[in-house]
């Protein structure tokens, strides 16, 4: 009796996932290429043959989508944050040393260690086994849709093995390119005639961010899984040893440099192996990861604004190259701070043409006795920031003249003072330094401050330049004839900046005091001061005792902000700001307007274009409400917010009877529940 094509279908399939978990995950195939090719080619055949039978967890349906215009944004459900870093074996032992204290414990820790890759950080939400999509880590908050490029990635599963997989799984891996498939992608360049990349990461970067997928579906493409995000009805272990052995079982690659260790000697010893190996490794590393390794511990341990406490990055020793100084500059920054920088005679450091490097401050060139002309030691301290490591012992052939602090601002000519006891220099000419005010302006305008759409870089300096704008309040004066009389400033685009500055009017208490620049006050120091007094007035008004008392608040930054409310400018600009019809929502409001808003813990898909604002504007005044901004539809889904063009995610949305709505409609219920 002929076995039915459905059968032999499903099993083609069953064998090549489980081929490709043996040669991708577990690195030991049991059949030839010549076999694996076989029978691909054989399940590709009879779906030819039965194009109704075709799914999109199939093997071979890996390559097939059209190319992007653009990368769609996806709202991260939980946020991909980044690690911390140490150097040195001092550092981690003070890092070693915060965990215990923090857990109130002389016990050793044990921690899972692992590789650092060098490649770019994606999540890939699998529901029901499923693979639904992929994005990469972008802000930590938002990243792009990279779905279609995963999809053709070998080592990546379009549908998990077993069956005891959560109903919902969100795991986080790094996509690196292997170093022969690095040095073959840039051999077939160089015989094309064709441009070179600089290292594997910016390969793997590139290759990922391809609109085609054709072309990334050509690309020596690897990835491994190190952590989970959302999961959704299943817990997967207690530790996170145990977690990654869970992953490895569902099909997904994990290294096998992984390990359980007892305590930061072990870690060290682990550090120096890897570091042994490093240069005979199939891939780029640039240093070592430690977790501790129990998800209860870690829960105790929690989080800072941009990383977990329960984990620390170990970095290598950055690469190291000679330059010569040619000159020395010295930069204003936001704050103030007068940092002096090397322009080098350009040298190439860690896959980067690097011509410029920080000497951070006067303490520092002084300790490295450093002069315009010196030979230098360059490195990319932690891979990522050029700095000058040292003099070249035996360089000077002559008497070079020492470098002086500057007593006058380069920027506004104002006196530059240098606190007894701080190693940096700053300007004290404040929002009239232009320095101080370009870049105050621009982390006012940013996205996680006030969020002023189409406030960028360029035309905020152009508006300094200009003398437009002097303080943040003068932004709200703004015209939209004024506006389009400027460079590159069409009236469609005025319209639109002065539309966003409108929306902006409207900020959390704690965005509007991250916004107001203060010396030292972060995102989470700003929602903890919100928390703490619930009003503007109240954080105004309280003293240096008060602050001491907020969680994370220490003694200097509460006199940073004592001090910047002293300051009588800094309170006519509040005060400005407020006239120009800025409504601060402090927390109680915020907590009751969400609380009786329609679409308050409802969860919202947005899709297509809409007729008035971006997809991004609709997010904030979702998110605003108290909403859940989600990038999929599935049965969780309470609305599907969709314009034009809505495509796949409206006829899921219809099939699994998700309510779909219009813009009108969104905004009609945001103005009845307020």
């Amino acid at each position: 009796m002929p076995v039915p094509v459905e059968k032999q279908i499903q099993e083609l399939r069953e064998k090549l996932r489980y081929h490709s978990y043996q040669y991708y995950v577990l690195d030991d195939p049991h059949v030839p290429d010549a076999e694996y090719d076989r029978l691909y080619n054989q399940l590709l055949a009879l779906e030819k043959e039965n194009p109704h039978l075709v799914t999109a967890d199939s093997p071979t349906q890996r390559v097939g989508s059209t190319p992007l215009v653009a990368f769609e944004q996806i709202q991260h459900q939980m946020p991909m944050l980044s690690l911390d870093n140490v150097f040195n074996e001092d550092d981690l032992q003070a890092f070693n040393q915060r965990v215990k204290d923090r857990l109130k414990t002389d016990e050793e820790i044990e921690f899972t260690a692992e590789p650092k890759l060098d490649g770019l950080a994606v999540s890939l939400r699998y529901e029901h086994g499923e693979l639904i999509y992929a994005a990469t880590r972008g802000d930590g908050s938002t990243g792009e849709n990279v779905t279609q490029n995963v999809r053709t990635m070998q080592s990546v599963p379009l549908r998990l093995l077993g069956s005891d997989y959560p109903d919902v799984l969100e795991v986080r891996g790094e996509v690196f390119m292997p170093k022969a498939g690095f040095e073959r992608l840039n051999r077939q360049a160089r015989e094309k005639g064709g441009k070179e990349f600089a290292n594997p990461r910016n390969a793997a970067a590139g290759s990922l961010r391809q609109l085609d997928p054709e072309v990334t579906a050509a690309r020596p493409l690897g990835i491994y899984c190190y952590s989970t995000g959302v999961v959704e009805g299943a817990v997967l272990a207690d530790t996170h040893y145990q977690i990654l052995h869970r992953l490895r079982d569902f099909g997904l690659p994990v290294c096998k440099e992984i390990k359980r260790l007892h305590g930061v000697s072990a870690c060290l010893e682990y550090y120096q192996e890897i570091s042994s190996r490093r240069d005979d490794l199939p891939y780029d590393i640039d240093g070592i990861v430690y977790k501790v390794n129990s998800i209860d511990l870690q829960k105790r341990l929690g989080f800072v604004a941009r990383a977990p406490r329960w984990a620390i990055a170990h970095k290598f020793p950055a690469q190291e190259e000679i330059s010569r100084i040619i000159d020395i500059d010295f930069q204003v920054g936001r704050t103030g701070a007068v940092t002096p920088v090397a322009r080098l005679e350009p040298v190439f450091v860690g896959g980067v043409t690097v011509s410029n490097a920080t000497l951070h401050n006067m303490d520092e060139i002084r300790r490295k006795d450093i002069r315009i002309g010196d030979q230098v030691i360059v490195r990319r301290a932690g891979d990522v920031i050029p700095e000058v490591v040292r003099v070249l012992p035996g360089s000077r052939k002559k008497a070079l003249a020492e470098i002086k602090m500057l007593t006058k601002c380069p920027v506004c000519d104002s006196a530059i003072e240098q606190i007894e006891g701080e190693a940096i220099a700053r300007c004290t000419g404040g929002l009239y330094c232009r320095a101080q005010r370009a870049e105050a302006i621009k982390h006012f305008a940013s996205r996680k401050a006030m969020d002023i759409d189409g406030l960028g870089d360029k035309l905020v300096e152009q508006l300094v330049e200009e003398d437009l704008v002097h303080t943040p309040a003068d932004l709200y004066q703004l015209s939209i004839e004024t506006l389009a009389s400027l460079e590159r400033m069409a009236e469609k685009s005025a319209s639109k900046l002065v539309a966003a500055l409108e929306r902006s009017k409207q900020p959390s208490l704690s965005r509007f005091i991250f916004a107001l620049g203060i010396r030292e006050v972060g995102e989470t120091t700003a929602m903890n001061l919100a928390n703490e007094f619930k009003t503007l007035s109240a954080i105004q008004h309280a003293d240096y005792d008060q602050l001491i008392e907020v969680q994370d608040i220490g003694p200097i930054v509460a006199q940073h902000i004592v001090n910047f409310f002293q300051q009588q400018h800094n309170l006519e600009v509040i005060e400005q700001l407020l006239s120009a019809g800025v409504q601060v929502v402090d927390v109680k409001q915020e907590a009751t307007a969400q609380s009786n808003n329609f679409f308050y813990g409802k969860t919202v898909v947005i899709t297509g274009t809409l007729p008035t604002m971006s997809r991004g504007e609709a997010k904030e005044k979702l998110l605003a409400s108290g909403a859940k901004v989600t990038g999929s539809v599935s049965a969780k889904t309470d609305y599907l917010l969709a314009g034009d063009k809505a495509g796949s995610k409206l006829a899921k949305a219809e099939k699994l009877g998700v309510e779909v709505i219009d813009e009108a409609t969104m905004l009609k219920r945001l103005v009845n529940s307020n």
